[in-house]
């Protein structure tokens, strides 16, 4: 099955003219060495292997930060198919769209020298002509994500279709203009972290003066929020459900922390979790009884009138 990636080609795009000239995308991350026979089908045995060598090279390196790299060669060099869609931003407000074509090839000395071959399209997406979800996940932190949830809408703005206002990508939403409002959710507690009491003991994860801890992909699914204490001791996953939260929201938040406590976390920090939510019932108190590293917060929505 065809999958959609949005794949930044150096910081801003800045390199995204050129790979469309040459046919390829590619990426860095200062890992100088031919891949060709050294790209495993799973990417933890890639991880395993290079994240201490990124780490050797760069000092100032974090853990969690040679993870992010490491996952995104791996999915770049390996991990995308031939078929697969990327959509990359150009800094102007607009994508260039391509499907992967070949194998993994290294171009020695060159910009992003982990290389896989594109056709092209004679398109480009406009950003504002997205719905705010996709707007959203194409603005996720990082070189690559994956966006194939919003799969229908990318099909009809390649085509040249103009997509439903209001695009409710989950199966459980019946009303698209209360998925709407609610999809605001992440974005806002991003924007006023601060501000949260959340925001008092932890900061959003940031690597290189960048945000990175926003739409963090792990093995599986992607973390909506990695936090960290400001003494740097504790990691904090986020859950966010726009909605009720159900018991089971319980075991996926225990997921993240287990991936971020195995692949990101220093061996001197600790890992907790946050489960955010309109509403909760007796089923998820029940679990969190028994999870004594999760926290659940409840959040409001307000909306007033104020005669002029």
């Amino acid at each position: 099955m065809k999958k959609y990636y949005r794949l930044m080609l150096g910081r801003k795009g800045i390199h995204t003219a050129e790979c469309v000239a040459g046919g390829f995308v590619g990426v860095d991350f200062g890992l100088q060495q031919d891949l060709t026979d050294q790209l495993p089908d799973e990417w933890r045995a890639f991880n395993a292997r290079f994240v201490p060598l990124l780490q050797a090279g760069n000092p100032d390196l974090t853990r969690i930060g040679a993870g992010l790299a490491c996952g995104a060669i791996w999915t770049v060099c390996k991990g995308l198919q031939p078929g697969d869609c990327v959509l990359s931003p150009d800094g102007s407000g607009q994508y260039a769209v391509g499907l992967i074509e070949g194998d993994y090839r290294y171009a020695s000395g060159q910009v992003l020298p982990h290389r896989r071959g594109v056709r092209w399209l004679p398109v480009k997406v406009v950003r504002t002509d997205m719905s705010e979800a996709l707007r959203n996940s194409t603005g996720s932190i990082g070189t690559v994500s994956e966006i194939s949830k919003h799969a229908a809408e990318l099909q009809a703005l390649i085509g040249g279709t103009a997509p439903p206002a209001l695009i409710a990508t989950n199966p459980d939403v019946e009303d698209p203009s209360t998925f709407a409002l609610e999809s605001h959710l992440q974005e806002f507690l991003v924007q006023n972290w601060p501000q949260t009491e959340l925001g008092r003991q932890y900061d959003i994860y940031q690597e290189n003066g960048e945000l990175v801890g926003n739409h963090l992909r792990t093995d599986t699914g992607e973390l909506d929020i990695l936090a960290i204490s400001k003494d740097r001791k504790t990691l904090l996953v986020v859950e966010l459900k726009k909605g009720r939260a159900s018991d089971q929201v319980v075991g996926q938040t225990l997921r993240y922390m287990g991936f971020v406590q195995d692949e990101l976390a220093e061996t001197d920090q600790t890992v907790r979790g946050v489960i955010i939510a309109l509403e909760d019932d007796q089923r998820i108190r029940r679990a969190l009884r028994m999870a004594p590293g999760v926290d659940f917060y409840r959040y409001e929505i307000s909306f007033k009138l104020v005669k002029a």
